[in-house]
């Protein structure tokens, strides 16, 4: 079955009674040839199993399945279940019904790969525990554009900030293209982008997350009084400022995540 089409789906909704549902983010990416690109983008060997969130109808598990993947998918959405059986019937697909944002991806295997078009209101936090816990080598992941940009952003740029410095820290990530809206059905109203990360093995520091989400609160305060503010004892800091050779006035934007480890081993 060729799911890759925004006619065929709209025909299997219909004929399912189903739809798109808004609360649940739901835009089914129908585009084959941004499909092929994004499992390419995937270093899959055959037989490997690839974890996904939000399969929808199918169609990325699908493309996933046809490049020689095993596919484990997290889906919210229990209506989809009678048409599950249409579109992934006989294809080596689990779904697990459940909250993805609850589900515990620590039981999922070291080294593993995931591949999602991810619902736009769970991106930024499932993207943050998925690589808090560190299962995976690879992920690849569509996202709005707007949270591709802070993902992968610079020191020094206004979309620079949490996301982009826990992304920093968890993984090598690359904003590979962009999506238009007419690539999904229903097409959703802005851009998206696609990310591929490598993450590494290092362990959540939930210490230097603290400072560094004190450190972005107020992000038009200087980092002394972000971080004063935040409770910090404010000579400690000052004093590590000086000795790291940043100015008093510096914020928080400025600042790699070298400088942020180096200032929480001098004020911890």
């Amino acid at each position: 079955m060729n799911l890759a089409s925004a006619k065929v789906v709209r025909e299997l909704l219909q004929r399912y009674g189903l739809w798109a549902e808004k609360r649940l983010g739901q835009n089914f990416l129908v585009e084959p040839a941004y499909l092929n690109r994004l499992v390419a983008a995937l270093e899959l060997r055959p037989g490997e199993t690839v974890w996904e969130v939000g399969p929808g109808l199918g169609t990325l598990t699908r493309a996933l399945v046809e490049a020689g993947a095993r596919v484990v998918a997290v889906e919210m959405d229990r209506r989809l279940a009678p048409l599950h059986a249409e579109t992934l019937g006989g294809l080596p697909v689990e779904v697990i019904w459940g909250d993805a944002l609850r589900f515990d991806w620590t039981e999922v295997p070291p080294q593993s790969l995931f591949a999602a078009n991810l619902p736009y209101n769970i991106a930024t936090p499932l993207i943050t525990e998925i690589l808090r816990v560190g299962r995976f080598r690879q992920m690849v992941v569509l996202v709005q554009k707007e949270v591709a940009l802070r993902m992968t952003a610079l020191p020094g740029t206004p979309e620079y900030g949490l996301l982009s410095l826990r992304v920093r820290y968890h993984a090598r990530a690359e904003r590979l293209f962009d999506l238009p809206p007419g690539a999904f059905f229903p097409p959703p109203k802005v851009t998206s982008s696609a990310v591929c990360l490598w993450p590494n093995t290092k362990p959540d520091c939930p210490p230097l997350f603290r400072l560094v989400e004190a450190a972005f609160a107020h992000r038009r305060k200087t980092l002394a009084n972000a971080l004063k503010a935040a409770g910090y004892d404010p000579k400690r800091v000052g004093q590590a400022l000086e000795e790291l050779g940043l100015a008093a006035g510096v914020r928080g934007e400025a600042l790699e995540l070298a400088h942020f480890e180096a200032l929480l081993a001098k004020i911890s």
